[in-house]
């Protein structure tokens, strides 16, 4: 298709994450799409068919990765070769960044390439990210935005002893409960008029201990917080660091953010996308910023990023699947939004 391609590694050691960086043209605008090509495990058993052989059934594509998000990129690829088969000159210029590191910790992956892309004069005016936002019908949701991600480890000590003897030991249960029912007190707010409300939940709580008649050592416990534009990763880390070293100032904090919260403010390619996509499907899609996380939270520090792709209702299942003709659909509609932006 004429794109100058440049393969960018990253990792440590002999096992290095693959990336990859593909521009056919160099004006402006500049609309990138990514996507990842990693697909995580496919189960011990259940399938109906090999799952990584792509099996065409009455009228769907199975396999891992048909819609998270192998089949997202084909679209894409499929809509930039349809745009060139024109003959028209690109009146800007198209990119893609695919990853390898998207399902796993994505310390090697799209982060990694951004910064490359940005040493290299290569960030995009507008990014569109194939990932499966469709909850039942193609032309659902358009995602603009994700809540932030963060994990908190707390570990409290304490002294064993026997239960008949508390004043010999010393319980970290207690403390760590009062920890906890600090941290869940109250809603961390109501919410705004793009997201949900933050949410805290306590994963685990282990004490390490099956006996019934011995007070623990020690007691840990686990949460997420999913939090929205109200708040920020540091912010939280903070708050619940205070209420620890308020109830047990011996315990131990780690805490891990792995996102922060973001949205895209309207822009003229956001309206093309609605466009398109009511064009292919008749349906005017919600604009949405519920889920999980997702690359562009990487992305959204760059440029202004939307997500839109397949229907997700059996991503990470066993017998993953989509109709051909969401396959086709979505096809048309990256086309759409390419010939009235770039074509």
């Amino acid at each position: 298709l004429g794109f100058t391609v440049v393969d960018l590694p990253f990792g440590d050691g002999a096992q290095r994450t693959p990336n990859l960086f593909a521009r056919l043209g160099q004006g402006a605008p500049h609309l990138c799409f990514a996507g990842h090509t990693d697909v995580v495990p496919p189960g011990q058993a259940g399938w109906s068919c090999d799952p990584f052989a792509a099996e065409l059934r009455g009228g769907m594509l199975y396999g891992r990765g048909a819609c998270d998000m192998k089949g997202g990129i084909a679209a894409f690829v499929g809509a930039v070769e349809r745009v060139l088969a024109s003959g028209r000159p690109l009146s800007g210029s198209v990119s893609l960044l695919i990853t390898g590191d998207e399902e796993g910790a994505a310390a090697f992956g799209t982060v990694k390439v951004l910064e490359w892309m940005k040493d290299s004069g290569q960030i995009p005016d507008f990014c569109l990210v194939g990932e499966p936002t469709n909850p039942e019908r193609l032309g659902d949701v358009i995602k603009i935005g994700r809540r932030g991600s963060l994990n908190a480890r707390i570990v409290v000590p304490g002294i064993q002893g026997h239960v008949a003897y508390p004043h010999r030991a010393d319980n970290p249960v207690h403390r760590l409960l009062a920890i906890l029912s600090a941290l869940t007190a109250r809603p961390l707010d109501e919410g705004t008029d793009w997201f949900e409300p933050s949410s805290l939940q306590v994963t685990s709580v282990d004490v390490g201990n099956d006996a019934t008649n011995v007070i623990p050592g020690r007691a840990e416990a686990r949460l997420n917080i999913r939090f929205n534009d109200l708040h920020t990763g540091q912010g939280l880390a903070d708050w619940i660091a205070g209420i620890v070293t308020a109830h047990a100032p011996a315990a131990e904090l780690h805490v891990r953010i792995s996102g922060e919260a973001f949205r895209t403010e309207p822009t003229p390619e956001l309206d093309v996308l609605v466009a398109a996509i009511r064009g292919a499907t008749g349906r005017t899609p919600r604009l949405d910023t519920g889920g999980g996380t997702s690359d562009a939270r990487f992305i959204s520090r760059y440029c202004p990023v939307a997500e839109f792709g397949l229907v997700g209702a059996s991503m990470h299942k066993v017998d993953e699947h989509v109709p051909v003709s969401d396959l086709l659909a979505l096809t048309d509609i990256y086309a759409a939004f390419l010939e009235r932006l770039v074509g």
